[in-house]
């Protein structure tokens, strides 16, 4: 666990003096370093459980939004057609009011559950570890399975399909989210691994979209396919058993923070019984001691070097500690979280929106043959975005200030909204290229913008409560549905007008925000600079400086 810190003074900030670890507000009495087990972990160890975390992801962290590929399997098996009415019965139309509307709300629940579960994953994660969330994720999402594999035999006692698709969703948050910590394993890398990681999430959704090709095929029942599926929580939960780490990796910041009170103590327990002498000599033992785990965390010189380029880009990025060291309380009534919040709350409804709705838009916009042509490309393009995209995000989070990825994102934003509005079929193409890029480039933004401003050390409840109210929020997507299926005559361009004006306002607020503060903080470095002063702009541990006056 991470003591309490000085949010006022930085982190071993550089300058000069005798004893760094004294310099710029720190006094002894502060400096409570927490002695913590040495991290042993080989590469090839690390390496395997970034590879599996993947692998779990792929399978398991999302595959409920790939339900544009499920949705017509459910109709092809009469899934909710006892909500048609007698007359829509006998006219054979494909997909009834009642039934489509109780299908968008089988969607609607599983992503509102994915969302609001977050602040409980989050919660857990931090104060159990990653070793249980990710334990958790594999025990619902095979209880998910196991109740769609029998709802059809569940259905007169509750709407299984609803409450299994529910239990799935509630899986996945634990088998993403608990993975987060992995890009700490190569913190050289983390922009990458995050992207890896967010990518085999938006590429999950390839698992309905196989099963559909699966069924189309060979006739495989969902019955069967869910038990089929059952292999996959069992092997996380035998993974998380054996090989995946029972506590989150460390950065270098969180080592230098994480603080014991039995030195602070032991400091005050006798100081006028000791000589000046003494009291160097413990002050050295203390810096050597956080050096050597240090060492042992991130394995040998080069290994170090990595991660003195990691810090670099951290100072690069224009907002990396900006909240670090603050109470949650403090974090999550900042305009850093309210607006990023407010954001991620119209994004998610586009988002889902779009996924649970896009043959029934483009249906209307351009006609069934053209809606089933998109429909057919959005199954195949939704996958492959992620995993096309994941070098592209890689290096942008990587080498990229984090205002000039804002800004990109906001404008894709606004170009998927008005190519949407066009009954083009050419810009329905364009539109789904897009939207499977942006989504994941969009998921891992927001978690890349969450470790930056506010850290790991509260990353799983400030963004688990930045899903969760976005989750709640979602719940209107309900009323969406019906404002577009009935007061708008199954017309989507009010809604979706309505909806990107609604991101484009707060994508503005957002990014303007973030500029000038940035601004303001690159400001007040140079004048301390000027003035001599030392390089504390932000409470953070960045900058090879902190290394090399760390082992002076």
């Amino acid at each position: 666990m991470v003591g309490k810190s000085n949010p006022q003074a930085p982190l071993l900030a550089g300058g000069t003096g005798e004893d760094p670890l004294l310099q710029d507000g720190f006094h002894e009495e502060e400096l409570n370093v927490e002695r913590v087990p040495a991290f042993e972990v080989p590469r090839s160890i690390r390496l395997l459980q970034v590879a599996c975390a993947v692998v779990f992801c792929l399978f398991a962290a999302g595959p409920v939004f790939g339900y544009a590929a499920l949705k017509p399997v459910l109709i092809e098996e009469e899934v909710y057609r006892d909500q048609c009415t007698p007359e829509e019965i006998h006219d054979k139309v494909r997909v009834c009011t009642g039934q489509e509307l109780r299908l968008n709300l089988m969607f609607t629940a599983a992503a509102v559950t994915t969302n609001v579960s977050a602040l409980l994953v989050g919660t857990i994660l931090d104060t159990f570890g990653p070793h249980v969330a990710g334990f958790l994720g594999g025990l619902f999402s095979g209880l998910g399975m196991l109740v769609l594999a029998f709802a059809p035999f569940f259905h007169q006692y509750m709407d299984a399909y609803i409450v299994g698709y529910m239990i799935l969703a509630l899986g996945g948050p634990f088998v993403f989210i608990s993975s987060f910590h992995l890009s700490n394993a190569f913190p050289a890398y983390s922009g990458s691994i995050l992207a890896l990681l967010t990518g085999a999430f938006d590429s999950s959704s390839i698992v309905f979209f196989v099963y559909q090709v699966l069924y189309k095929q060979t006739g495989l029942t969902p019955h069967k396919f869910f038990l089929l599926f059952l292999t996959v929580p069992a092997v996380i939960i035998i993974a998380q058993l054996t090989i995946m780490p029972n506590s989150s990796y460390k950065t270098f910041g969180e080592l230098v923070q994480q603080k014991d009170e039995t030195i602070a103590e032991l400091d005050a327990s006798d100081d006028e019984s000791r000589s000046a002498n003494t009291l160097r000599v413990e002050r050295r033992e203390r810096r050597e001691s956080v050096v050597s785990e240090i060492t042992e965390l991130l394995g040998d010189k080069n290994a170090i070097d990595e991660q003195i380029k990691e810090d670099e880009k951290r100072e690069m990025s224009g907002v990396w500690g900006v909240m670090h060291g603050k109470s949650i309380r403090e974090q999550v009534v900042s305009p850093w979280w309210i607006l990023i919040t407010l954001f991620t709350v119209v994004q998610m409804t586009r988002i889902n929106y779009f996924v649970a709705t896009i043959f029934p838009q483009y249906e209307h916009l351009l006609g069934y043959e053209s809606a089933e042509k998109l429909n057919a490309f959005f199954d195949i393009a939704l996958p492959l975005g992620g995993v096309l995209s994941i070098p592209f995000i890689g290096t942008l989070l990587d080498n990229t200030r984090t205002i000039t990825v804002l800004t990109i994102l906001v404008g894709l934003a606004t170009t998927i909204g008005v190519l949407g509005l066009i009954p083009n079929i050419w810009c329905g193409y364009i539109n789904i290229a897009l939207f499977v890029v942006y989504r994941p480039f969009y998921y891992t933004t927001v978690s890349d913008y969450c470790a930056k401003v506010f850290g790991f050390a509260t990353f799983g409840t400030v963004y688990g409560a930045m899903i969760c109210l976005s989750g709640l929020l979602n719940l209107g997507q309900t009323g969406l549905d019906w404002l577009t299926t009935s007061y708008f005559q199954r017309d989507p361009v009010p809604v979706n007008l309505g909806l990107l004006a609604a991101a484009l306002a707060v994508g503005l607020a957002l990014v303007t925000f973030v500029h000038t503060k940035e601004k303001e903080g690159r400001r007040a470095m140079l004048e301390r600079a000027a003035k001599g002063g030392s390089s504390e702009h932000m409470p953070f541990a960045g900058g090879s400086n902190d290394y090399q006056n760390l082992q002076n």
